[in-house]
């Protein structure tokens, strides 16, 4: 009997369903399909530049489970490029994490979480300060909101 698959952890949501050449009718145009939790290893590993065994951990699957999932991505995605194809996303094994992402200003210390699926906040909610970065709740302990 064969194991059942893990649920794999996606932090965004990917508004992307198609992507293809341009200039050529989606209905003429052969498809390759992207699961959701493939297009995440691609954000994860080739986007942000995690490593295998990072990116393993917040999509909640070994490091070895991992690296099988972003190498069938970059395989599809190739195809996709080389053969002119339509990149159709959806599907997969995932649910969306309803985590908090955290930040923290570089100017004035200050810490605050905003919702996945917000975009980029504008600026420091305390000094406006555009100098800040995203923590992990692994990287820092975060301290009541104030």
């Amino acid at each position: 009997m064969v194991r059942p698959k893990k649920e794999r952890v996606v932090g965004v949501p990917s508004s992307l369903s198609y992507f293809k050449p341009g200039g050529i009718p989606l209905r003429q145009l052969e498809e390759t399909l992207l699961t959701v939790d493939e297009l995440e290893s691609l954000r994860l590993c080739d986007l942000e530049q995690l490593s295998h065994e990072e990116a393993g951990r917040r999509m909640n699957v070994s490091r070895a489970t991992l690296g099988r999932i972003v190498r069938e991505a970059r395989r599809k995605v190739a195809d996709a490029l080389v053969h002119a194809k339509a990149l159709r996303v959806e599907g997969g094994n995932y649910r969306i994490t309803e985590e908090m992402r955290l930040f923290v200003c570089s100017g004035c210390g200050k810490r605050w979480e905003e919702p996945y699926g917000t975009g980029r906040p504008g600026g420091c909610p305390s000094c406006d300060s555009v100098k800040f970065h995203r923590v992990w709740k692994e990287e820092a302990e975060f301290p009541e909101s104030e």
